[in-house]
């Protein structure tokens, strides 16, 4: 549906098992249902805000996400808040931040971020002007994260 629908700007699909795994890691994991929403979004043209957040995507659906975030040219609010992307996850997205001219907004909270998926994000920041909001609360970022950040 979102590869077609062009009225659709705003979609919350936080708390749900969109890779078959529930917040308490019950289930079988399958990054099909994330990747799939993530190659609707490489060619969706008006949807501006996405919450994803609650869904255990891990890595892989971050790199999902990631991959649909370089070519996405619409897309200013994303929410990955408590999905376990790690530092793996980090250093996809913020690839993707590299590139992406349009973001302006970025929740990773509880993610388990450590130092090196903060480095990769506060290198990409160097170079990004667009993201003026980045929740990174409640991970495992040390001094070394803290230092690339600040």
């Amino acid at each position: 549906a979102l590869r077609v629908n062009g009225v659709l700007k705003t979609l919350n699909l936080s708390q749900n098992q969109l890779c078959g795994v529930d917040f308490m890691g019950r289930g079988t994991y399958s990054v099909v249902g994330i990747t799939a929403l993530a190659e609707a979004l490489k060619v969706n043209g008006v949807m501006t805000e996405l919450d994803v957040s609650w869904n255990s995507i891990g890595p892989a659906g971050a790199t999902a996400i990631a991959a649909a975030l370089r070519g996405n040219a619409v897309l200013t609010k994303l929410d990955l808040a408590r999905n376990g992307i790690d530092d793996a996850g980090a250093e996809a997205l913020a690839s993707a931040l590299r590139v992406n001219e349009v973001l302006k907004s970025l929740e990773l909270d509880n993610n388990h971020i450590g130092d090196t998926g903060a480095v990769a994000i506060a290198e990409a920041l160097r170079g990004n002007g667009v993201l003026t909001s980045l929740n990174m609360g409640g991970n495992e970022i040390g001094p070394t994260g803290a230092t690339a950040i600040a």
